[in-house]
């Protein structure tokens, strides 16, 4: 995608199938941690609800944070489709400088009230003592991850989903083969360290991405990572699109802290199985997400153009891309039902749960794609106020009367999904509604 932006479907999976495999390098790692640990011989139920509610709160943080990644996304695009590129030359190291900062800053005061943070989880006893035994190892890391997401930031501007790939496809290999090596140990060379093997895994893997996002952002872009003074211009307009997308971040980390609250409160079988449920269902968001992020890459650019017809074609294409994906996933697992749950545990009462509730992550898998490649389409067009509004919306007007009055009848896990189910569906609607209103006029 050079001179004039294609959208053809081969131009679309150019972009696409490398953001798909570099999207899903994220939530294998945690399905990998989640697999192994909760095939471990000591406390597997415990050690598995522990890493699902520690690894909920670290994607919390980082949700929140990498909203920067989206929004660096949209404007180096944006200066790409309207051959301004080196008017934002200095934006990358200024604003990959102000997240690390930020990083390391809350690494250390969640570090401080670890203890705190997942009391408010409902965690006690092992699986309180597991959740911070994990998360302080895991936390390091975060500020490496908002370091690779930042750069994947500026890749995706410059239309290159390539370079990410390779970087997420290292780290995924490499966390796999730790997790396997440093949770059970190899006989008379390394003791097994279980919970605590996996969150180092994840820690090491991060270590070596980052260090690839750093060298390729030197040898592969036009950029540098000189942080330099005054600010660029464009640096207060980035911020207001991240305050905005963090705070739309913060309003879906409710969401998904009230549902691990809510199984936790229900019991360790339902935090397990929850854990697998939204692991699985995290997976598929990343997958879908290689679309909705060439929504995020392609439209930046199609607004820089003023081509408002490609962008209305583009918005039809990823729809329809996206919703067969999300089918054929959904069907994939729908034929391996019972097999899947006991990749990740072999306690009878966890699987149980999890194959109570699993039909409905399946079901509302197309209304997720329709979501996500439409929450892409508005990063890349800059409407960070929009996404923020809407989330705020469907998650204290839908998901969480919904939860509460599933709570009440007593129906646990259904109660969460169905809550997630509506959640998704408010945030579908209004985000086809109101692009049809904005760009069908301007495509006609």
């Amino acid at each position: 995608m050079n001179k004039k932006t294609k959208i053809s479907f081969k131009a679309i999976n150019k972009l696409a199938i490398p953001a798909i495999i570099s999207g899903i390098a994220e939530p294998l790692l945690s399905i990998t941690d989640t697999a192994i640990v909760g095939n471990i011989q000591e406390h597997p139920t415990e050690a598995l609800a522990a890493v699902g509610i520690a690894g909920s709160f670290i994607s919390a943080l980082v949700w929140i944070l990498a909203q920067t990644r989206s929004a660096i996304s949209a404007t180096v695009g944006k200066y790409l489709g309207a051959k301004k590129l080196p008017e934002i030359s200095s934006l990358p190291a200024q604003i990959i400088g102000i997240n690390l900062v930020l990083s390391v800053l809350i690494y250390f005061i969640t570090l401080i009230f670890a203890n705190e943070i997942f009391q408010l989880y409902n965690a006690n006893g092992l699986i309180l003592n597991y959740s911070i035994e994990y998360f302080k190892i895991r936390a390091i890391g975060f500020p490496l991850t908002l370091f690779v997401f930042s750069i994947f930031g500026v890749f995706g501007g410059l239309q290159n989903t390539f370079w990410p790939m390779v970087i997420s496809i290292v780290g995924a290999v490499l966390n796999i083969g730790l997790d396997i090596i440093l949770v059970f140990g190899i006989d008379g060379f390394i003791n097994p360290m279980h919970i605590k093997g996996a969150a180092w895994a994840s820690v090491i893997s991060q270590g070596i991405m980052a260090i690839m996002a750093f060298v390729l952002l030197l040898k592969k872009t036009p950029f540098k990572l000189t942080v330099s003074f005054p600010f660029n211009k464009e640096i207060k307009n980035l911020l207001s699109i991240s305050l905005n997308l963090a705070i739309r971040a913060a309003a879906l980390n409710v969401a998904l802290y009230l549902a691990n609250s809510f199984a936790t409160k229900y019991g360790s079988n339902y935090i397990a199985a929850q854990t697998i449920a939204f692991q699985i269902w995290l997976f598929f968001a990343f997958f879908i997400d290689g679309y909705s992020s060439v929504g995020n890459i392609v439209s930046g650019k199609l607004l820089g153009e003023e081509n408002y017809k490609k962008l209305w074609k583009l918005s039809l294409k990823l729809s329809k891309y996206g919703i067969t994906i999300a089918l054929i996933l959904a069907l994939v697992c729908w034929l391996f039902y019972y097999k899947i749950g006991k990749l990740f545990s072999q306690d009878e009462a966890v699987l149980n749960s999890f194959y109570s509730i699993f039909w409905i992550v399946l079901i509302m898998q197309p209304i997720n794609a329709i979501a996500f490649v439409f929450d892409g389409i508005f990063k890349g067009l800059a409407e960070a106020a929009t996404l923020r509004n809407l989330l705020i919306f469907a998650t204290f007007f839908g998901f969480i009367p919904v939860l509460l009055i599933g709570d009440y009848f007593n129906l646990k896990l259904y109660a969460i999904w169905i809550a997630f189910t509506v959640w998704m569906l408010i945030r579908a609607g209004v985000l086809v509604i109101k692009f049809r209103r904005k760009y069908l006029v301007k495509n006609t």
